[in-house]
């Protein structure tokens, strides 16, 4: 596992258990959040998860060189416009 990766789970986990924490320790009060808290959530969540995603996301490489080759690239009409270089 890469840094990034370790780093994105150990904030995801403590995000976890700070939440879980924070739901037992309170009173149950029957008012609404609002959409602040939740938008709000939704987007912290949002950029932990796609940091994990982005930092698994490591480029395939046999024995120690990456996969590159020539892709077609067409416009909008089909039309054949040139090649560009590809790596995976």
């Amino acid at each position: 596992m890469s840094i990034k990766t370790k780093l994105a789970a150990l904030a995801l986990a403590t995000l976890a258990v700070t939440g879980s924490i924070a739901s037992t320790t309170s009173q149950a009060e029957a008012k609404p959040l609002g959409w602040g808290v939740g938008v709000g959530a939704g987007i912290a969540t949002a950029a932990i998860v796609g940091t994990a995603i982005a930092a698994s996301n490591q480029p395939y490489y046999y024995g120690g060189y990456a996969h590159c080759g020539w892709s077609p690239r067409y416009n909008a009409f089909g039309q054949y416009v040139g090649s560009v270089r590809t790596c995976y």
